[in-house]
């Protein structure tokens, strides 16, 4: 925020890098212009990207493109089905090798889609954790599968415990799968469970849809780490993390205190 806007006495958000109230924002394919537009515009509330699936292998400028991230010391993660790509096709080796020499910092572990035993899926991350800065991600891509909520705060634990610095809870780009209904519509309950026993703080949640950014923003506060967020929304997103924006304005921004009147 420029430092000339501090008159309306909008929460304070720490600067680059923070640990807490992070955007995670999923690049499906944006260009290099696209790219500088971003940070022209949003840049101090982009907190890490997420190159989408697998396009990070078919990107024919991807040494530019993390260049450019880089020279606005944002991370770049690739999108944990490209991990799982590399999982079936036995090329763990390779991968590594590619990721260090494309100089990603941070690396992405999901089984959302292919089933990855439990102590292997730990162990992997244990063993990525000793060279990348390690998201992993618990949750089905599948709308049809219904993990436990005792098992979801089971395996983030497990996770985090491993070596992953933040655990994703999927929602899929749409949310759509994992904590949210086909439908659309959050499991709260699910959320509640993983609340009371983890520290938001540790987990990004994705939540790709207006409703479901204002959603945990009321629940959690400013502070909450929200993933898959558009680019053309991160202006937007920081708006409902201040109060400047009607779904959160009451709640962020007013609390308790009435209207002051001119």
């Amino acid at each position: 925020m420029p430092a000339s806007n501090h008159w309306l006495g909008v929460p304070e958000r720490e600067p680059k890098p923070r640990n807490k109230g992070l955007t995670h924002v999923i690049d499906k394919g944006l260009n290099l212009r696209d790219i500088e537009g971003l940070f022209d515009t949003a840049g101090e509330f982009v907190d890490i990207v997420k190159l989408g699936w697998g396009t990070s292998y078919v990107t024919n400028n991807l040494e530019k493109k993390i260049a450019l991230y880089r020279s606005f010391d944002t991370p770049v993660v690739c999108g944990g089905t490209l991990f799982e790509a590399v999982y079936g096709r036995g090329k763990m080796d390779e991968f590594k090798t590619w990721l260090k020499e494309s100089r990603f910092s941070h690396v992405e572990i999901s089984d959302g889609t292919l089933e990855i035993p439990r102590e292997h899926k730990l162990e992997l991350i244990a063993e990525f954790a000793q060279d990348f800065v390690v998201l992993s991600e618990v949750g089905s891509k599948d709308a049809d599968v219904n993990i436990a909520p005792y098992l979801w705060v089971q395996w983030m634990r497990e996770e985090l415990d491993a070596g992953a610095w933040k655990v994703i809870a999927e929602g899929r780009e749409g949310g759509t799968a994992g904590i949210y209904r086909p439908t659309g519509e959050l499991r709260t309950g699910l959320v509640d469970e993983i609340e009371h026993s983890l520290d938001f703080h540790d987990l990004i949640w994705e939540a790709p849809t207006k409703e479901s950014q204002a959603w945990f923003i009321k629940h959690f506060g400013g502070e909450v780490n929200l993933g898959n967020i558009p680019p053309d929304e991160v202006i937007a997103l920081e708006t409902l993390r201040l109060g400047l924006r009607g779904d959160t304005l009451k709640e962020v921004l007013l609390g308790d205190a009435e209207p002051i009147a001119p």
